[in-house]
């Protein structure tokens, strides 16, 4: 094996490891919840944030009460934590920054080519080019809308895909028997179609629309493949990036 392929191969097994995928995640844990406590309530008085943190968020109150936001954002941080830490004493070296640079710079480009391909693969289905419909968000400003694209980039991809998509596939070989290949496909399309009606849910949902869906559901299957070969970090900032070339 080359130096070039070593380092090649190098690059993409730490990226995928916790000590990377999970801090590279938490920029937009801050930048989110820091533009959520700038941009305050929105007409209604609420908070507006990403409808999969306010899923987890509501999940957490039924358990913990009022305190449930607190809560829940103090597991995210202490898993996180705790799979860094366990990550860094197993590999035993140092975190290497130029590593966090190319896992931006890769999670950029894979953001404009699945922009390009999930609508090419839209228009195939559907015949025709077709927008995608955003809903009540096309009036937000563009702070709002970048916050919801990092929020879209973290908790949908720690809902959907982690918790889901996982959990789909676990009960698909617990309970019909499958094997991982076809408990993985299953799993893969049912969360990505669930991933796509969650978008016209709620006081800020998109009104349903044949083309948005399809478009949704594509996507949802492109981030699901996207998670399994590349792991939560590099998913997380490929939605964000993604989603705010969108919005923005």
């Amino acid at each position: 094996m080359t130096a070039s392929a070593i380092r090649t191969t190098s690059y993409f097994a730490n990226s995928r490891a916790p000590r990377y995928s999970v801090l590279f995640a938490l920029p937009l844990l801050i930048v989110y919840e820091g533009l959520v406590a700038l941009l305050g309530g929105d007409d209604g008085g609420r908070t507006l944030r990403n409808g999969a943190d306010v899923v987890l968020r509501n999940i957490f109150t039924l358990v913990a009460g009022r305190n449930g936001p607190l809560v829940f954002i103090a597991v995210v941080i202490l898993v996180g934590v705790w799979f860094v830490a366990r990550d860094l004493k197993r590999s035993r070296g140092s975190l290497r920054p130029s590593i966090f640079f190319a896992m931006l710079a890769e999670s950029a480009v894979l953001a404009i080519a699945f922009g390009i391909v999930v609508s090419v693969l839209t228009a195939q289905v559907l015949g025709s080019m077709h927008l995608l419909a955003t809903g009540q968000i096309e009036k937000a400003n563009w702070a709002t809308r970048l916050m919801l694209s990092l929020g879209a980039g973290l908790y949908e991809e720690l809902f959907f895909r982690v918790l889901l998509v996982s959990t789909l596939a676990a009960g698909s070989r617990v309970l019909l028997g499958a094997n991982r290949l076809v408990a993985g496909v299953l799993a893969t399309v049912v969360g990505a179609v669930v991933f796509s009606a969650f978008h016209y849910i709620g006081p800020y949902g998109d009104p349903f629309q044949v083309p948005s869906f399809v478009f949704r559901t594509i996507g949802g299957v492109a981030f699901s493949a996207l998670y399994l070969v590349r792991g939560f970090g590099i998913t997380a900032w490929t939605h964000a990036l993604y989603d705010a070339f969108l919005l923005l």
